[in-house]
């Protein structure tokens, strides 16, 4: 007979399963097992400390030694007040304000609601610019800084009327980047906080769902792979605007204090010689 701590079959093999990709980056980085089991020791104790109080008494070492196991000693040592979660880089914070501007203000798009090509300077003839959208969310950063940096990263290019011209599928964080392992931990903490919310039957389920085949051929997911890419960012263009003008909207209420994100992903595997076919959408 399985024990109160004791995960079900099932959990266990999910739980096992989302942590293969994350051990298999934390090894890729030379990450050892000492050091994760450190860390996660120390979010045991954080986790506890904040989400699971008992009224208005204080937490004791003891109680959280009870709840997650980890030694008294090292729960001592470990209650030092946390960072929270992590800011987002600069860059990364103003890129991501540049974009989302430059992609939903009308006056920065054509009329085919993509976003304009923008001169690069702002002049007496042209009431936009790549020049006043810098300058419209930071007057700290140089635009000419920013238009370096895009140029040499391939967000933008400038073409023969000296214009800006933005490309939004190129604008993914270099490889190994503060910013992308911002986005990595932002992201993914939000899927799975959604995913565990459902889990624990808690109040207004969030919206988890994922359309899911095997037995595909390469050309086939290939057609999948564009399909879903090509309404994905319709959806994300649309929301982006729309969000941006709530935004707006909201600026200075005493209850704008929410966030939202919607997240989208998509994933291949070669599961090796196809089996029977077992379609599966949920």
């Amino acid at each position: 007979m399985r024990s109160a701590s004791q995960p079900s079959d099932g959990l266990l093999a999910s739980l096992r399963r989302l942590l293969r990709p994350l051990v298999r980056l934390l090894i890729a980085r030379s990450l050892t097992f000492p050091w994760a089991a450190n860390l996660l020791r120390s979010v045991y104790v954080d986790v506890a400390l904040r989400e699971f109080p008992v009224g208005d008494k204080r937490q004791t070492d003891s109680r959280i030694t009870l709840l997650t196991g980890v030694h008294r000693k090292d729960v001592k040592r470990l209650r030092a007040p946390s960072r929270g979660a992590a800011a987002a880089p600069r860059a990364a914070s103003l890129g991501s304000q540049l974009i989302a501007r430059w992609t939903a203000l009308p006056e920065y798009r054509d009329e085919h609601g993509a976003p304009r090509p923008l001169a690069r300077l702002a002049t007496a003839g042209e009431a936009h610019s790549f020049e006043s959208l810098v300058r419209s969310i930071n007057t700290d950063i140089r635009p000419r800084v920013v238009l370096d940096e895009w140029l040499r990263l391939g967000l933008v290019r400038i073409d023969e009327h000296d214009r800006v011209c933005l490309d939004v599928h190129a604008f993914i964080p270099a490889e190994g980047s503060d910013e992308m392992a911002y986005f990595f931990g932002r992201n993914l903490h939000d899927h799975l906080a959604a995913a565990v919310h459902n889990m624990l039957g808690e109040p207004e389920p969030l919206l988890d769902r994922s359309v899911n085949y095997n037995n595909l051929s390469r050309d086939s997911v290939q057609a999948l792979n564009e399909l879903g890419r090509q309404r994905a960012m319709e959806v994300l263009q649309e929301l982006n605007a729309r969000a941006l003008q709530l935004q707006q909207r909201d600026a200075g209420a005493a209850e704008a204090s929410l966030r939202f994100n919607l997240g989208i992903y998509l994933f291949n595997e070669d599961q090796g010689p196809a089996d029977e076919p077992d379609d599966d959408q949920s």
